[in-house]
């Protein structure tokens, strides 16, 4: 007799299985709070969102430099794009990697972003790594990713690869926290995040999260936080990576507090967090292109740099991207 659940059961045990890997069955365990209950998301439904109005107003106001075509960076030289969101094209260690690549004009379920990709898709150089941070909606696309060559390496948090090798993706590394993959002279790898993972109602936290610390012999060490709110990970970072020189961090998506503050960085946690990581160099992320949260769209990069001269750091050190700005190391 057909049985539903246990037809579900075996899919999700050869998911957990692959390459002699076995992962465990959720990473609840790795959670550092509590996820919003029921009645807090009906409460968070209630909250005031942007307006269309206010959403025309932001994109005309948010700096943009749209490049048709990102030429290669020169030899000996990290250079940084900001696409949008968490999306940025690296170009380091004569590699051009991309973080949590969304150029969709929508993400699930019906969120319009209001900004456009800061580089035309076309105009990308040969990808050589795409970093992915977890497995929600704003940060791993479906229509981005089957773009991409089949070719591509994929780097992905625990219990993620499937999902790539669904789509026909055959170089694809799915790693726990701390560990690593090298290509080419950029050593990956794999660091905590204060967040938590969903794609559907069935699979919370059946994945990893985190984000990634690239690293080359001679080059800048560059830290992507993906998704985090604030907490203990971050010394635990700059333990292992006492010397970063870039971290791509957070900054959007904050309001209201009670809501999202285990989960996003506001701007002035942003600050602390540099101030733990122990890193000169900050470029924010993670606004500017989706309406998801309550806070004015514009007000994010405003208390950043006021938050980073309250605390006595140097204005040049703030990297303040525009949407296909490049800054170079």
């Amino acid at each position: 007799m057909f049985d539903p659940s246990r037809v579900r059961r075996r899919i999700e045990d050869a998911r957990r299985n692959h390459d002699g890997r076995q992962w465990p069955p959720t990473f609840a365990d790795r959670l550092t709070a509590p996820l919003p209950g029921v009645g807090d998301i009906a409460r968070m439904m209630r909250e005031r969102r942007p307006s269309a109005a206010d959403r025309d107003r932001a994109g005309k106001a948010i700096p943009q430099e749209p490049q048709a075509t990102l030429p290669p960076a020169e030899p000996g030289t990290t250079a940084v794009t900001w696409v949008g969101h968490a999306s940025f094209v690296l170009q380091t260690g004569g590699l051009t990697v991309l973080t949590d690549p969304v150029w969709a004009q929508r993400i699930p379920p019906f969120i319009a972003r209001y900004t456009s990709p800061g580089v035309a898709w076309a105009g990308l150089p040969p990808v050589d790594a795409v970093l992915i941070s977890h497995n929600h909606y704003d940060h791993l696309d479906a229509p981005t990713i089957e773009r991409l060559p089949r070719s591509t390496p994929m780097l992905v948090p625990a219990n993620l690869a499937w999902w790539f090798r669904r789509r026909g993706f055959a170089d694809v590394t799915e790693r726990d926290w701390w560990e690593s993959r090298r290509i080419g002279p950029v050593e990956f790898t794999f660091v905590p995040a204060h967040h938590w993972s969903r794609r559907s109602l069935a699979d919370t936290n059946k994945s990893l999260w985190g984000g990634w610390v690239l690293t080359t012999d001679r080059g800048p060490k560059i830290y992507f936080a993906g998704d985090t709110g604030y907490g203990a990970r971050f010394a635990e970072i700059a333990g292992r990576f006492p010397d970063l020189d870039l971290a791509l961090l957070p900054i959007g998506a904050y309001e209201p507090r009670w809501f999202m503050r285990n989960q996003h960085l506001n701007p002035e946690d942003a600050v602390q967090a540099a101030e733990d990581l122990g890193v000169r160099k900050v470029a924010g992320m993670h606004w500017g292109t989706f309406p998801l949260s309550s806070e004015p769209l514009l007000e994010p990069p405003e208390r950043l740099r006021a938050a980073w001269t309250a605390a006595g750091r140097d204005l040049a050190d703030l990297w303040e991207l525009s949407i296909g700005g490049t800054r170079t190391m």
